[in-house]
């Protein structure tokens, strides 16, 4: 699975997906509040990374969140401009960030990092530390499991990852999670997953002159 084959899978349901998920009243009210909880009141630019609709970043916006979003499928950021026009919206793909090295204050990827297969995972969160300010936010929401292993999610292959996993990946990459929320199957849903994690450990390199530009 590739980016191109995940973009034209969600292009190709575009507008059952805005009508099915596209207001903030179609999210949980606790993954609503565990987001707010942390990317509330950080102080700059939050990237909801792997937008669609942009629900959730319009919703961050309604809390004072500095948000922007990003997608790579151009429906959901053509909804997204037009539904919520007092926020920024950016073609784009989480794997290769155009932001400043340390310039980002939060990330929320909400089941935007679904479909990755999993030896991509490492290089991705590394991607995001990279971008995060000290003392940065993560928020990560992600189908749980009891192992890695792909499954036939309605849109295109998707991943289902042990929490503890996830947790792991991340301070490898230089993360310290700091809450995690678990919601099981209740027979309409697959069992659920939430990490929010602050940057800690400094990474690789400063990425001085690298040519990025800030969002």
């Amino acid at each position: 699975m590739n980016l191109d084959q995940v973009r034209q899978a969600y292009t190709s349901v575009a507008d059952l997906y805005i009508k099915l998920f596209g207001t903030s009243q179609q999210v949980h009210a606790d993954d609503l509040a565990f987001i707010g909880r942390h990317l509330a009141g950080r102080s700059g630019r939050v990237l909801d990374l792997g937008c669609g609709p942009g629900h959730i970043t319009g919703h961050l916006r309604s809390l004072g969140v500095d948000a922007a979003g990003i997608d790579m499928v151009p429906e959901f950021i053509a909804h997204a401009q037009a539904a919520h026009p007092d926020v920024e919206f950016h073609l784009g793909s989480m794997e290769s960030l155009v932001v400043a090295n340390h310039s980002v204050a939060g990330i929320l990827a909400w089941y935007s990092l679904i479909h990755l297969p999993p030896q991509n995972l490492d290089g991705v969160l590394t991607e995001f530390r990279l971008a995060m300010a000290p003392s940065g936010t993560l928020v990560l929401g992600f189908f749980d499991g009891d192992e890695v292993a792909a499954f036939d999610h309605k849109v295109t292959t998707a991943y289902r990852w042990p929490v503890d996993e996830i947790s792991e990946r991340l301070t490898r990459a230089g993360f310290t999670e700091v809450e995690r929320l678990q919601r099981p199957s209740d027979g309409t849903h697959r069992p659920l997953a939430a990490i929010a994690a602050i940057a800690t450990s400094p990474e690789c390199g400063d990425g001085a002159g690298d040519g990025r530009v800030a969002l």
